[in-house]
């Protein structure tokens, strides 16, 4: 019986250090996408808002499936299939992230990316 609770408060430990990442990767993320797009560079801003978008995926994932998705591909099917009011928010911005790569993005681009990472993250 004590080994069992030894591993099931491993885990809930693994568990607690993956959410303390995910928080500071989002907050790494998006406070650097900040300081980009006050210096109107909306394409690295855009690209930093999606990867706090990303982050706060995962760690609401992992808040309501116990584990992070680990692919892209394993991400999108998983919210698709179990989160879709998450999945039209990171379909929709995806396509800007991928846009960032081969067009320049408008500020107000970059502020509908700012403005779900910041409520994909309050749903967490």
């Amino acid at each position: 019986m004590e080994e069992k609770e030894d591993k099931l408060n491993e885990s809930e430990q693994l568990v607690d250090e993956r959410k303390a990442i995910l928080i500071e990767n989002y907050e790494e993320y998006f406070n650097l996408a900040n300081k980009v797009f006050k210096d109107q560079k909306y394409n690295a801003a855009s690209t930093l808002f999606f990867k706090a978008i990303v982050a706060a995926v995962d760690l609401f994932v992992l808040k309501k499936d116990g584990f992070v998705p680990s692919s892209h591909t394993n991400r999108f099917k998983l919210v698709q299939e179990k989160h879709k009011e998450i999945y039209e928010l990171l379909d929709r911005d995806f396509l800007f992230y991928q846009d960032s790569y081969t067009k320049k993005l408008s500020k107000e681009e970059a502020e509908v990316l700012k403005k779900d990472a910041r409520r994909i993250k309050e749903m967490c």
